[in-house]
């Protein structure tokens, strides 16, 4: 590709690896099409944050595209991922430990597939304390890692699908398709109270964001290789 190509605009498919931020793939890409090209800057985004300990699709837009990243952030997502049963963290995934735990006995694989039909269609769900929504100017997560508390208000998303695909408790896998805005960290905690339990994400994955797939996704280095 030309640099005129990456200016006029780009969408780039990118499959995220653990422990990244989104930010670091879109800096990553950055970096390396200006070394490439040998130029001050061009305009680089996500559209769609995917938290460090997820995987899978991220649409990186370039150059003129970036005025795209509203529309594409607004499209229905699907993950798959893990729920781990029987205990909580302050983050709702494997970001922080363990700080408290439940019983699971009395947690049949009827009482799971009964509860998971509750969450279709559309709910109040209150996004996690650790996520990079803004509250007077700060981010959530910068507050929880201070050990400061907010209160967060809930809103409105939606559920289209809430697949068990296996059960080995205290594990359970998923599949998931919804709106933007929905927090799969958030779903896998309320999934656990629901159950009169507590749970946290062990896994997540996403692979779809409306028409893209991350099946035609190239990963950073494969990207990086190609330029």
């Amino acid at each position: 590709m030309t640099l005129d190509d990456f200016k006029n605009g780009q969408v780039i498919l990118i499959d995220k690896p653990l422990e990244w931020t989104s930010f670091q793939v879109v800096n990553k890409l950055r970096w390396n099409i200006r070394q490439k090209f040998n130029i001050k800057k061009i305009k680089v985004g996500h559209a769609g944050t995917l938290d460090p300990l997820a995987t899978g699709l991220l649409i990186i837009c370039t150059g003129k595209f970036t005025k795209k990243i509203d529309e594409y952030q607004a499209q229905v997502k699907e993950y798959t991922g893990e729920i781990t049963l029987g205990a909580t963290t302050p983050s709702y995934d494997l970001e922080t430990e363990v700080d408290q735990t439940f019983p699971i006995e009395h947690i049949t694989e009827e009482l799971i597939y009964n509860t998971a039909k509750k969450f279709i269609g559309e709910i109040d769900q209150k996004p996690p304390i650790f996520s990079a929504i803004k509250k007077e100017g700060r981010r959530l997560y910068d507050i929880a890692r201070e050990g400061g508390t907010t209160e967060i208000k809930s809103r409105k998303i939606t559920i289209n699908q809430f697949e068990i695909t296996d059960i080995n408790l205290p594990k359970v896998k998923f599949r998931v398709v919804c709106s933007k805005g929905t927090y799969i960290r958030s779903l896998a905690y309320d999934f656990g109270k629901q159950l009169n339990s507590g749970a946290h994400l062990s896994e997540l994955r996403r692979t779809k964001i409306g028409d893209f797939k991350v099946d035609n996704a190239v990963t950073v280095d494969d990207f990086i290789d190609n330029l």
